[in-house]
């Protein structure tokens, strides 16, 4: 029996939506100075896909910021395979925002992380079986074989995609090569 496809999941505007000024007064929890909302269905979807994938999270937060909300949405049953942030992603600089004039502002303004996955092949992860869902196609653009992009959440509570996104992902847990398979109307 081959191994379970891996499930990298982002974290900000893919599972949570993470502000510092209350958008609702029902948050879920703080996180530093951030009051955190949980995707509708979020814990249903990391049960659903727990028991089918491997799941990981890699997100380009601070690394203490995306383990400490990690810790706060993932059920006691389920121990991701890793939990990745901003030191595993790869800086890039984007020569459009400078050339809009953005140069002279501070770094994240003309720098995007990207998410390469050859780093998680260093760990044992084939590529043929791993998935990475994000909300932001710029920081997975080098792993388009692997990727699936969900709809940003900005913390409104009508939001059925974690639901439609397991029933999805359960479609291609026995693939021997997603990479192969046409992602992009998921939906």
């Amino acid at each position: 029996m081959t191994a379970p496809i891996l499930l990298i999941l982002d974290l900000d505007e893919t599972l949570i939506h993470a502000t510092a000024a209350k958008i609702r007064e029902d948050f879920d929890f703080q996180v530093y100075h951030y009051y955190i909302y949980k995707r509708p269905g979020l814990t249903d979807f990391l049960i659903r896909c727990g028991a089918h994938f491997t799941l990981a999270v890699w997100s380009s937060a601070s690394d203490d910021y995306v383990r400490a909300v990690v810790g706060q949405i993932f059920p006691a049953t389920l121990t991701p395979a890793f939990v990745w942030g901003r030191s595993r992603c790869t800086r890039f600089r984007l020569p459009e925002l400078d050339e809009q004039g953005f140069a002279s502002l501070d770094y994240a303004t003309s720098y995007e992380f990207a998410k390469r996955l050859k780093k998680v092949t260093r760990r044992g992860f084939d590529l043929k079986r791993t998935l990475i869902v994000d909300d932001t196609p710029e920081k997975v653009t080098q792993n388009y074989g692997n990727a699936i992009y969900i709809k940003p959440y900005l913390g409104m509570g009508e939001d059925r995609e974690l639901a439609y996104l397991a029933d999805y992902l359960l479609t291609l847990k026995d693939e021997a090569n997603v990479r192969t398979i046409e992602k992009r109307h998921w939906r």
